[in-house]
């Protein structure tokens, strides 16, 4: 199955959900007016879209119809599918540029971060990376021992210390592993006790130190992974987080699992954070970049 294939069956149920809702409503209506108007706005808000972004959406329809003339609502949809991927911008790829490469993964227990890794390990070691993967969320017994499961079948080796042991501890290690192993990137998983930022805030800003001294001048991914199942939950995690560490880009997990892709647009827009990972499905190769134009093509064809 082709990596467009891949998002256009992930996106299945938002489509269905989403993109159904709006063609209904739009074949509803025999002339565009401000009635329309509002009742798309809270079609996309409950789409998962969130208030913001879908007021903006709305906003630049509106224009484009006064600009471009269009009388026909079905000539909405057309304008949307261009609205929304001008929305989503360039895509932005990972920056693993230098050896070795640094990627931070962060986010709450049960979004999928441990699977996120390991899929992220196999399909780097794919490409011909060496990946050393850094089990840096020591504040869980079970989450070293889950990474362990990953990388055991990813086929890259792990750095870990026991429980309660110092985070940095380890991620300094697995940069001297890394340095003398000739190691390409370097993924670290995080604790995500969120429920404590000034400690979480604490520990990221060390860890970002150890490795800015161990691997000076290297490329620094810090990715937070968000389950796309929960919605605008994910967004208001995604919201909280970036208090605390300097993210440069999302892993949405699950997409397959939900009717509420649409979050993506609102991340986007809301945060300026772009979307760089996507994955569904339970097989180690379930992962791709995200493409924007993929994404969009998927929803609207």
């Amino acid at each position: 199955m082709g990596l467009f294939e891949k998002i256009k069956n992930g996106l299945k149920k938002t489509k269905d959900s989403m993109i159904g809702r709006i063609e209904r409503l739009l074949n509803s209506f025999t002339k565009i007016d401000e009635d329309l108007f509002e009742e798309l706005e809270d079609t996309l808000i409950t789409s998962d879209i969130g208030v913001n972004t879908s007021m903006k959406i709305c906003d630049m329809l509106r224009e484009r119809v006064k600009k471009e003339g269009v009388k026909d609502p079905n000539e909405i949809k057309d304008l949307l599918k261009d609205i929304i991927t001008e929305m989503l911008g360039e895509d932005v790829p990972l920056d693993i540029s230098t050896t070795p490469s640094v990627i931070m993964v962060i986010g709450v227990n049960g979004v999928g971060k441990t699977t996120a890794i390991g899929k992220l390990s196999n399909q780097l070691r794919q490409q011909g990376k060496k990946v050393l993967v850094a089990a840096a969320d020591t504040f869980r017994a079970a989450a070293i021992d889950q990474l362990q499961v990953w990388t055991d079948r990813a086929g890259v080796d792990i750095v870990k210390h026991r429980e309660g042991s110092d985070p940095a501890a380890v991620v300094f290690d697995a940069l001297q592993a890394a340095k003398s192993r000739g190691v390409d990137v370097v993924i670290c998983d995080t604790a995500g006790r969120l429920h404590n930022k000034k400690n979480l805030m604490e520990e990221l800003k060390k860890i970002s130190r150890i490795v800015h001294q161990q691997a000076e001048g290297c490329s620094l991914e810090v990715l937070l992974a968000l389950d796309s199942t929960i919605g605008q939950n994910a967004v208001n995690q995604a919201k909280q987080f970036n208090e605390v560490a300097d993210i440069t880009g999302i892993i949405l997990t699950k997409l397959d699992g939900t009717a509420k892709g649409g979050i993506i647009i609102s991340i986007t827009d809301d945060l300026k954070i772009p979307v760089k990972i996507v994955t569904m499905g339970e097989q180690i190769d379930d992962i791709q970049p995200f493409s924007a134009r993929d994404f969009v093509n998927a929803l609207f064809e």
